[in-house]
């Protein structure tokens, strides 16, 4: 596909922006401009809000249907909110205007597992009007679901899938490093997780793409999570956390197969985490065990894995899509 892709930001936070910034620079994008309801951002030029000179002369929009008035991107790439309920309106409403969306929504992996009925209806919407919907990422989206679903491709067998994470948390953004509850008390931080309030979205819609991948019904599928505390004060670049605070989580999800626990998806991220890596164990025929070093750095692989979905999304056709739908992930 050598043509040029018309592409518009939704949502201009530190994801947002830098998912702009990177798809500027690929020779197959034509930015069109970006949707925010910050009323600072709205009208701004992006040249000016983002700093890079080859945004300059597009605009942020206040909706999308105040961009179509001027230009109507192929592809949107949407950086708003996790969770599937928040997003719908704005994704239904991208789909009806026939404009294919790639999303960081992390409930958007597998969005059939906490969403059937809204699934189906954006999955109907999409087919109506030509327009493709997928969720990605680093995680979700990659090293703990599509990665360990392409390393079976060599195998003759499997019997469990085995992934663990362990993040430094203190070398990503800032609104993770709140996400995670740095700073708040240990039993303040498990309530909100108790409540969807706080935590990593989307490790069980990684558990699920993984069954549904290799064709495994998943039962009894449980997540727990906990609060890291710190042992020793810690500062980062956004916030303080003293000795005995929240400093990040350990979250864990598993499912059975046929009475027996095959899938299980580990993940530590906190603040000053130890010999961060990612760690992939297949049993089976042949049993595999890959480790990345030093791990696939979050927030500059999601903003890649946003772009460079772009382009392959366009092969595919209508539908609210899962990442198991499209070619294999690369460099686009």
């Amino acid at each position: 596909m050598n043509d040029t892709i018309t592409v518009a930001q939704f949502g201009l936070g530190p994801i947002g922006i830098e998912s702009l910034k990177l798809a500027a620079t690929k020779p197959w994008v034509g930015i069109v401009g970006a949707v925010d309801i910050d009323p600072a951002k709205i009208g701004k030029d992006l040249g000016e809000l983002t700093g890079d000179k080859k945004l300059a002369g597009r605009k942020v929009y206040r909706s999308i249907e105040e961009m179509k008035a001027e230009f109507k991107p192929q592809v949107v790439l949407h950086t708003t909110v996790s969770k599937v309920k928040d997003a719908f309106p704005q994704l239904e409403m991208l789909a009806r205007n026939g404009i294919s969306v790639v999303s960081s929504c992390e409930e958007l992996l597998f969005p059939q597992l906490t969403q059937p009925e809204l699934a189906a209806r954006l999955n109907n919407v999409c087919k109506e009007n030509g327009a493709r919907i997928i969720g990605t990422g680093v995680n979700p989206g990659f090293v703990m679901d599509v990665l360990p679903v392409c390393m079976t491709g060599v195998s003759r067998d499997v019997r469990s899938i085995n992934v663990q994470r362990v993040v430094n948390a203190s070398t990503r953004r800032a609104p993770l490093q709140k996400k995670i509850g740095s700073g708040l008390p240990s039993e303040e931080f498990r309530r909100l997780f108790k409540e969807g309030r706080a935590g990593h979205a989307g490790l069980k819609e990684s558990l699920a793409l993984i069954a549904h991948c290799m064709n495994w019904k998943a039962t009894d599928i449980v997540e727990t999570g906990d609060a890291v505390v710190a042992d020793h004060d810690i500062r980062t670049q956004f916030l303080e956390v003293k000795k005995g605070q929240t400093c990040g989580l350990h979250q864990h999800a598993e499912a059975k197969v046929n009475g027996k626990i095959c899938l299980t998806l580990d993940l530590k991220m906190y603040l000053d985490a130890p010999n961060p890596h990612d760690a992939i164990q297949i049993e089976g025929e042949p049993s595999l065990n890959v480790v990345v070093n030093g791990g696939v750095a979050g927030d500059h692989a999601t903003v890649a894995a946003l772009a460079n979905t772009a382009r392959r999304i366009l092969k595919a056709p209508p539908g609210l899509l899962l990442m198991s739908d499209l070619s294999l992930p690369r460099w686009s």
